[in-house]
């Protein structure tokens, strides 16, 4: 497959999802650039350590502010998105793999309740059909 047609791929993919769909998908785009920042630090590539923590901050600050505020639990969900942030930004500027371990840990945790949440929806979608 080109890149291009990859490319063309992945844009149809973002555009046809579901907003749970694209929850998740933000969820998997920030651990992926924890961990390409954390393999970067191991491996003395400060450059791109410092590039992929900005798009895991900048994918974190995406999910704080898509939050619904209506909901009482939007605000644990937020408390938890300024720690991940808050974690993303000390490892960027001291260049250090443990906050790093602490961000993903959340943020895996998180993925993995969406995912549970996203299967409770579609249930609930299917069982009133």
């Amino acid at each position: 497959m080109s890149y291009e047609a990859l490319n063309t791929y992945k844009q149809n993919t973002v555009l046809t999802a579901t907003p749970e769909e694209l929850t998740l998908m933000l969820y998997e785009g920030a651990i992926k650039f924890m961990k390409i920042a954390k393999y970067s630090i191991e491996n003395k590539d400060l450059e791109r350590a410092h590039s992929s923590l900005i798009r895991a901050q900048d994918i974190i600050l995406e999910l704080n502010y898509s939050l619904d505020m209506n909901y009482e639990i939007s605000n644990d969900f937020r408390s938890l998105y300024d720690f991940i942030h808050e974690k993303l930004v000390d490892a960027n500027i001291n260049k250090e793999i443990q906050p790093i371990d602490e961000a993903l840990e959340i943020a895996e945790e998180m993925k993995e309740t969406w995912k549970e949440v996203m299967k409770q929806i579609k249930l609930k979608v299917y069982q009133s059909k």
